[in-house]
């Protein structure tokens, strides 16, 4: 007789219903069983620990062409997660393992283990293989050191700074020798932590006055590097404050993402001229090349405590939309994610 556990055979999935005019409303969205599908050659079944939400995801809820494919009405929707293979008919991946793929919003997963990543468990915590070791923290590595190409001595300004992608920016810049590192956030709560944690040197609330201003005051000789999470308002005030061969990498604009009007572009563009200024947008997925690097010179900080990052935990699968809401509304401290 086997003392192997019953497989399950149902999943419990996140399904995009309708597409989403504005901000995301519940009824364009389902939580709804589906029937596991066991894994054939190549492939593997997982039971997802953990799923991440993000931006992005916003862009992809929409049939706008895009970098990416929109999500299928009435399917399962995609995302990072990480978990515990329960079938493997691969080779190279056993059961028991960890894997980091893209089968996330559902419960368990099956899918051609070309997809999979593994992850160890042992060297870190699950989690963050979808954050300070993942996805985000590549994006803040090859959009500070590539696209932006951050130098010693640079001032740096970083929007969204308490994020996933923006707390790392900035601590990566001041281990890399900026001189001067400032961030933005939506409340004294997150400004207190950028300076008192993460190490900024200066930061501020935009939600308190002018962002040009407060940029001003907290950078009066100018920056050399912008990393744009925001768009809007601060991009226009970081090109307003940008230095001679300043440089701005646009990572994300989440403050346009459910504008329902084209946003209007900056007023002061003609800086550039002067500054002799650049910007330049980024995708994560044109510099997966530098993941080995990535985790060879990051991985160490992380253990050692250089770099230091924040997980915002939502508990279960039923509550997966709620925590994508928050992530818009900027609810997050670091990394959003949602364990199952």
């Amino acid at each position: 007789m086997s003392d192997t556990p019953a497989l399950p055979s149902v999943s419990r999935e996140w399904r995009l219903l309708s597409r989403p005019v504005g901000w995301p409303k519940a009824e364009d969205f389902e939580l709804a069983e589906a029937e596991i599908r066991q894994p054939g050659p190549g492939e593997v079944l997982v039971r997802n620990a953990y799923l991440s939400v993000d931006p992005y995801m916003r862009g992809r809820m929409s049939a706008a062409k895009s970098y990416t494919a929109p999500f299928e009405l009435g399917k399962a929707m995609q995302g990072g997660a990480v978990g515990e293979v329960l079938v493997s008919h691969a080779e190279g991946i056993a059961v028991g393992d960890h894997v980091l793929h893209f089968g996330g919003w559902r419960e368990y997963a099956t899918f051609n283990a070309a997809q999979a990543v593994k992850v160890d468990p042992e060297a870190a915590p699950l989690s963050t293989y979808l954050g300070v070791l993942g996805m985000t923290g590549l994006t803040a590595y090859a959009g500070l050191l590539r696209t932006a190409a951050l130098k010693e001595g640079d001032v740096v300004f970083v929007s969204g700074a308490a994020g996933a992608v923006g707390s790392q920016v900035g601590q990566i810049a001041k281990l890399k020798g900026a001189s001067r590192v400032i961030g933005s956030a939506g409340s004294d709560e997150k400004v207190k932590l950028l300076v008192e944690e993460y190490g900024f040197d200066a930061a501020f609330n935009y939600k308190n006055g002018s962002v040009s201003e407060q940029l001003r005051e907290a950078a009066p000789d100018g920056i050399d590097v912008y990393f744009d999470n925001v768009g809007g308002d601060h991009l226009e005030a970081a090109i307003g404050s940008l230095n001679e061969g300043g440089r701005i990498a646009v990572c994300g604009m989440i403050s346009v993402y459910n504008n329902t009007e084209p946003a209007p572009g900056p007023r002061n563009l003609a800086r550039l001229i002067q500054t002799r200024g650049r910007i330049e947008g980024f995708l994560v997925g044109d510099h997966y090349d530098l993941q080995p690097q990535f985790v060879q010179e990051v991985g160490p900080w992380v253990a050692s405590g250089a770099l230091k990052y924040r997980e915002t935990i939502v508990e279960g699968i039923e509550n997966n939309l709620e925590a994508f809401l928050g992530v818009l509304r900027g609810d997050n401290t670091g990394k959003m994610i949602v364990r199952l």
